[in-house]
C-alpha cells in the first residue's frame, strides 16, 4: 500500500491523503488548508467562483491532479497535463472544513464515505450556507461555459446534483429522506435536488476493506478508520481522549493495536505548554461563572461544537435559565437527531433574528417544528437573568436589538492563530465594552506596542489530543510506521518514536 500526502503534511488542517494499492485508491479527507488560503485570501478577497478550479489550482491550494469536477474546468485550464489518479472514494473523518472543505472540487463520480452524523451535518451546512465550489460537499450547482469559455456560470433553473454517499453505520429512513430533499424544492419555480445514490459501506465495493470507528472530537460524528488491503493502515482523523466520547477513542486504539502503519494527527505537539483541560473542567468552570453572576449570559464556542452546546444546556438547566440558540444551530440539531434519534432541542429557545425574509430551511423545518420556541430580543432585554445566549463574534450585531445593560460573556473556543483573528478579538472586545459585559476566557493586554488578546485557560477544551494522550495512543497501537499529519511540528514524532516517516506535501511512502 502506498501513502501519498498531497496536503496537510506540515500544517494544521488541509488533510489530503491518498492511499493506493494495485492502481486503486481512496482519499482520506480532502480539506481546506486555511494556512495556505490565508496567504492569498481574506474576508473580502476570495477565489472567483466563475473561474472554477483555476484560482485554487494556480495558487497551489489544491494539488495538480486530474481528479476534479468536469463542470469546474474553464477552457484555459488543461488538467490533462496532471496525473490522473484512480480515486474510488473520499473517506471523511468529520465535518470540519479543514478536512472536508475542498471535497466539492472532486470529480462528481467520486462518492463520499462518512458516518451518518457527519452526512447529516454536512447536508445541514450546505442547506443553510452559501459555500464556494470547493465547499459544495454533498450537492452542487452545476456550471457551464458562458459566452467566454474561460468564465463559468450557473444556468437558471438547472437542478442541484447530489454526490453518492456511503454511510459507515446505519442510516435511518428519516435521514435518507433528508439527504434526498432540499427544503423548499417543492415550490413550482424552486431548483430541485437530483440526489445521488445512498448506501451502507457493506453494499458497495471499495479498494480496501474499510472499518470506521467513532472517536472523541469536538464535533459529533467524527471517525477514525482502518484500511485493510495486503497490509493495514490506521488513520486517526482528529482525535482526543478528554471529551464525553473518550471511551470510543479507546475502543479504536484497541482495534488498531499492532497495525503496521499509523497516520496520525499532531495538532498540539508544537505547543511548549500543553495543559490538558477536559470537558468536565469546562463544565465546572463555566457553571461557576453563571452561578456567580446576574444578567444576560453569552456563551461563545466553535460552530458545530454540539458537545459544548450540551454543556451549556446542562448549565442553563442547573441555574434555572433557558439556553437560546440561533436558527441555524437548531437546524443542525434537527439534522443530527435524524442520524442518532436523540432530541437535543427540548427546552431550548431559538433567537428571533430581525430580518425581512427567512430561508426555506428555517420556515419549512425550524419554524414548523419549534415556532413557539422563538425568543424575541425584547423578551431577552426584559428578563436577562433567564437566558444563556449562544452567540459568536458574528452574532454580536444582534446586541443592538437586545440592548442589554451589562451581563457575562464566556469565551469557550480556541485561541487566535493569526493576526487577523487577533483583530477580530479587538472588535469583539469593543462590542462587549459597549454593552458593559464582564468577560471570561480572554482579556485584552498590551504586548509590545499594541493590544492583543490573552486567553485564560479553563473555559475551553481542545478538540485534539494532548502530547500525553498522543503518546499513549501511539504506544498502545505500536505501529511499525508512523506518518504524522495535521501538525506544525512533525519532528516531535521523530524525537519520541521509532519508525517515523516525515513527509512533505507530495511525498509518498510504501507500507508493506
Amino acid at each position: 500500500m502506498n501513502i501519498t500526502v498531497y496536503d496537510g503534511a506540515e500544517t494544521i488542517g488541509g488533510n489530503k491523503i491518498y492511499v493506493e494499492e494495485g492502481g486503486r485508491g481512496v482519499f482520506l479527507d480532502f480539506g481546506m488548508n486555511f494556512a495556505r488560503y490565508g496567504e492569498y485570501f481574506a474576508e473580502f478577497l476570495s477565489e472567483r467562483s466563475v473561474r472554477g478550479i483555476h484560482d485554487p489550482l494556480y495558487l497551489g491550494l489544491i494539488p495538480g491532479l486530474n481528479i476534479y469536477r468536469s463542470d469546474l474546468i474553464p477552457s484555459d485550464v488543461d488538467v490533462t497535463q496532471y496525473p490522473k489518479l484512480n480515486v474510488e472514494a473520499v473517506l471523511l473523518s468529520h465535518a470540519h472544513l479543514d478536512h472536508c472543505g475542498n471535497v466539492g472540487y472532486l470529480h462528481e463520480s467520486i462518492p463520499l464515505v462518512a458516518s451518518a452524523t457527519t452526512l447529516a451535518i454536512l447536508k445541514a451546512m450546505r442547506d443553510s450556507g452559501r459555500p464556494s465550489a470547493g465547499g459544495e460537499v454533498v450537492y452542487y450547482s452545476p456550471k457551464e461555459f458562458s459566452d467566454d469559455s474561460r468564465v463559468l456560470k450557473s444556468p437558471y433553473g438547472k437542478s442541484y446534483r447530489g454526490r453518492d454517499f456511503i454511510c459507515t453505520d446505519n442510516i435511518s429512513n428519516e435521514l435518507r429522506d433528508f439527504l434526498y430533499i432540499k427544503p423548499g424544492q417543492e415550490s413550482k419555480n424552486a431548483k430541485k435536488l437530483e440526489s445521488g445514490e445512498i448506501c451502507c459501506i457493506g453494499d458497495r465495493e471499495l479498494p480496501f476493506d474499510v472499518r470506521a470507528f467513532e472517536v472523541d472530537h469536538s464535533i459529533y460524528g467524527a471517525t477514525a478508520c482502518i484500511l485493510y488491503g495486503d497490509t493495514a493502515i490506521a488513520y486517526t482523523g482528529d482525535i482526543r481522549l478528554h471529551g464525553k466520547k473518550g471511551d470510543e477513542t479507546r475502543k479504536f486504539v484497541k482495534e488498531a493495536k499492532n497495525v503496521p502503519a499509523l497516520i496520525t494527527e499532531g495538532t498540539r505537539v508544537s505547543r511548549e505548554e500543553d495543559i490538558n483541560v477536559s470537558e468536565k473542567d469546562v463544565y465546572q468552570n463555566c457553571l461557576k461563572v453563571v452561578e456567580d453572576n446576574k444578567g444576560l449570559v453569552i456563551a461563545d464556542f466553535s460552530p458545530r461544537n454540539f458537545e459544548r452546546l450540551e454543556t451549556f444546556k446542562e448549565i442553563a438547566e442547573k441555574t434555572s435559565r433557558q439556553l437560546v440558540v440561533t436558527a441555524k444551530d437548531a437546524y443542525m440539531l434537527h439534522a443530527i437527531e435524524l442520524a442518532d434519534s436523540e432530541s437535543r432541542m427540548d427546552g431550548v429557545g431559538i433567537y428571533r433574528e430581525l430580518k425581512d425574509r427567512r430561508d426555506k430551511w428555517e420556515t419549512n423545518i425550524v419554524m414548523e417544528k419549534w415556532g413557539e420556541s422563538y425568543v424575541d430580543p425584547v423578551e431577552i432585554r426584559r428578563n436577562p437573568d433567564s437566558y444563556i445566549l449562544c452567540f459568536s463574534f458574528y452574532d454580536m450585531k444582534h446586541l443592538l436589538d437586545i440592548k442589554p445593560k451589562g451581563g457575562v460573556y464566556i469565551y469557550s473556543s480556541s485561541e487566535a492563530y493569526s493576526e487577523e483573528q487577533e483583530f477580530d478579538f479587538l472588535r469583539l472586545y469593543n462590542w462587549l465594552e459597549t454593552f458593559n459585559f464582564r468577560i471570561y476566557g480572554f482579556e485584552i493586554v498590551f504586548e509590545g506596542e499594541r493590544l492583543k488578546p490573552r486567553f485564560v485557560r479553563g473555559y475551553h477544551a481542545s478538540g485534539h489530543a494532548s502530547k500525553d494522550e498522543l503518546r499513549w495512543i501511539i504506544e498502545e497501537i505500536d505501529p511499525d510506521t508512523i506518518v504524522p499529519v495535521h501538525t506544525e511540528n512533525s519532528e516531535w514524532f521523530a524525537e519520541n518514536f521509532e519508525g517515523v516517516v516525515l513527509l512533505k506535501n507530495g511525498d509518498s511512502v510504501k507500507v508493506n
